[in-house]
């Protein structure tokens, strides 16, 4: 069985600061709550075949996986699938005008559960859809209210 959650959230700052803040894998650790490490593995800047290691907490569950940047339009979209982890997933991020100023972000996950995992999968989407929600509402709340720096 697969998942796909797709969330969005409209931010109070202009779309280069959300998507180098939000496309930092050094930040992710900031505003993704089940997020505990990220290590980049190859040599910056942020490109397609850049690879990431997380570690995370899911379900109870410690997870381990490495992604790698499939697509990068810098301020527009960023796309990570799984190189290595426990499961095929798809990570995007889409950054888009939303007004002067404001910027609409959109997450989206979508992959394919296998083993016993795949058993879980409608309670793991439900899971992802809260979890996403919360984490797009906590990314809101640093850029919005935080003094943080975004590199041109």
């Amino acid at each position: 069985m697969k998942v796909d959650v797709e969330t969005a959230i409209e931010i109070d700052r202009p779309r280069g600061d959300v998507a180098r803040y939000a496309g930092d894998p050094a930040n992710a650790t900031r505003w993704y709550a089940n997020i505990k490490t990220s290590a980049v593995l190859t040599p910056a800047p942020l490109t397609v075949g850049t690879r990431i290691a997380f570690t995370a907490r899911f379900l109870g569950r410690q997870l381990a996986y490495t992604y790698e940047v499939e697509e990068y339009i810098p301020d527009e979209r960023l796309v990570m699938r799984t190189a290595d982890g426990p499961f095929a997933m798809e990570t995007t991020y889409e950054w888009r005008d939303a007004g002067p100023h404001r910027t609409r972000m959109t997450l989206r996950n979508r992959g394919s559960p296998s083993g016993f995992v795949s058993v879980m999968a409608p309670a793991m989407e439900a899971a992802m859809r809260r979890a996403n929600r919360k984490d797009l509402e906590r990314l809101r709340s640093i850029l919005e209210t935080e003094s943080i720096e975004t590199r041109a």
